[in-house]
């Protein structure tokens, strides 16, 4: 029996990718508990399975005392001495049981019990996989999507995850067999197994993305100190360089911009303005106006923040950018309140 029992563990583990020692865990305690509602007692069966050697064992743990009240949990002095000459009163012995001593009914509820283990573990381990990629980029391979919710079912190693349509970028189509690359942006632990929350829209994945394609940026030499985004059209970074023999924003656009289109080429063609952070809102501000040109920048008042800018009356458009988006991710970027007026003063139509 514990050489099956032991095979199948092995089994179990290259099969579903689940950790031997979790396994053993989860399995134990089931046992525990499917033993000890066969015998009608409760918080002193001990499992033992010890893998290296490849032995299982279950033990009745009872207390030695002078008089017994409760043969499930007691046992006299006198017969503890039978079994082990040192015992003392107010000690414990364990008495080992086979498993014909334990009836058909905890070997049935053990079978049952073990196949929860088994799913508990199952889930413990995607947990804890899975927490150990949050905030990072993983691949997966489109299985199907779902007709009417037109979220994705994406394989990631032996698991399915779900990528919500909200979650992917406007206009991306995929069929199945695809490989996708999504942002884990948290997982998070419930009753009915870990929640992994998805997405491809998030700003982080367009982060990550720079961190995983410039070296400079990996290794810290250049800095991304802050991102908007409106997923399926425009990004906005702002990065700095630590090295003042390290151009920032070069570092990222790379050499015939190879970094920067393998970048945009990998979130659906959007669109990236990458600018210089400054530790000046009001240099910071214009930067993140671009690729419109500013004149002036007034700071009006830091709690909160909020500014006024001048532009060029040609450059009015380009700055507010089409149905505002250039100012709206300005202002998520900078954390300011950008009110954009022409130099003029005069707005025309």
């Amino acid at each position: 029996m514990n050489k099956e029992f032991f095979e199948a563990l092995d089994i179990i583990e290259k099969e579903k990718g689940i950790k031997k020692e979790v396994l053993l865990e989860k399995i134990t305690k089931a046992m525990e508990v499917a033993v000890e509602k066969d015998l009608g007692i409760e918080g002193n069966v001990t499992v033992l399975i010890d893998a290296e050697k490849q032995k299982f064992a279950v033990y009745i743990v009872k207390t030695i005392v002078e008089d017994v009240e409760d043969p499930d949990t007691e046992i006299s002095l006198d017969e503890a001495r039978k079994l082990k000459s040192r015992s003392k009163l107010g000690g414990q012995i364990a008495l080992p049981l086979k498993t014909k001593d334990f009836g058909y009914i905890a070997i049935g509820a053990a079978k049952n019990v073990i196949k929860q283990g088994i799913k508990e573990a199952e889930k413990a381990q995607l947990f804890e996989d899975m927490q150990n990629k949050t905030q990072e980029i993983v691949t997966g391979i489109v299985l199907r999507q779902n007709a009417k919710s037109q979220a994705l079912v994406l394989q990631v190693g032996n698991n399915e995850f779900i990528l919500p349509r909200d979650e992917q970028i406007p206009g991306e189509e995929f069929k199945p067999g695809d490989h996708v690359k999504v942002f884990v942006v948290d997982v998070v632990s419930g009753e009915k197994g870990p929640r992994i929350m998805l997405s491809r829209t998030h700003p982080g994945f367009v982060k990550r993305m720079f961190e995983l394609e410039v070296p400079e940026i990996f290794d810290g030499t250049v800095e991304i100190k802050a991102i908007s985004r409106e997923a399926g059209a425009r990004t906005k970074i702002a990065v700095c360089s630590k090295d003042e023999n390290v151009d920032a924003i070069g570092a990222c656009i790379g050499a015939k911009r190879a970094r920067i289109d393998n970048i945009i080429a990998g979130i659906g063609g959007e669109k990236i303005d990458i600018v210089k952070y400054s530790e000046d809102p009001a240099e910071f501000i214009s930067a993140a106006l671009s690729p419109s040109t500013v004149s002036s920048v007034e700071i009006l008042s830091d709690n909160p923040k909020s500014c006024k800018v001048c532009v060029p009356d040609e450059q009015l458009s380009l700055a507010i950018g089409n149905k505002g988006q250039n100012a709206r991710l300005a202002a998520r970027l900078t954390g300011y309140n950008i009110d954009i007026h022409p130099e003029s003063g005069y707005f025309g139509e």
